[in-house]
């Protein structure tokens, strides 16, 4: 196992960013590795780091403001060689339908109820893993 998973966090909240930090603590799950986060706040920073490599899992965050994590997610997994599974925050449980036309790998809602977050950030490291052994 790697030692670490970097996660790429995009929000204009930081307090968005905060309840993920705290959601995942140093790990979401006994059997995936300590976790990282690289925050950012504006869509050029997000496509800058994607392009840099080493991201894991992106959380983005479809309430933000100037584009929103769906629009941004569909752009990626368009755009980015290899994109990194993508967990979406959305506002509302009926915003799924959303989140599945925008691609993510998985959604779940804000505020974020640390136990679901999680849950499904932990899987998306385990089946990245998968992918890559």
């Amino acid at each position: 196992m790697q030692p670490t998973a970097t996660v790429l966090v995009y929000s204009d909240d930081s307090n968005t960013r905060e309840q993920v930090r705290l959601a995942t603590g140093r790990r979401p799950a006994p059997d995936v590795p300590i976790v990282e986060f690289l925050e950012c706040a504006t869509p050029a920073a997000v496509l800058k780091e994607l392009d840099k490599g080493g991201i894991d899992v992106c959380v983005l965050d479809g309430e933000a403001v100037p584009m929103g994590g769906m629009g941004m997610c569909r752009q990626i997994k368009d755009e980015v060689f290899e994109c990194p599974p993508v967990l979406l925050l959305i506002g509302r449980p009926q915003d799924a339908w959303l989140a599945t036309w925008s691609r993510a790998d998985g959604a779940v809602t804000l505020p974020v109820d640390p136990v679901e977050f999680a849950s499904a950030l932990a899987s998306l490291l385990r089946s990245k893993r998968a992918l890559s052994a």
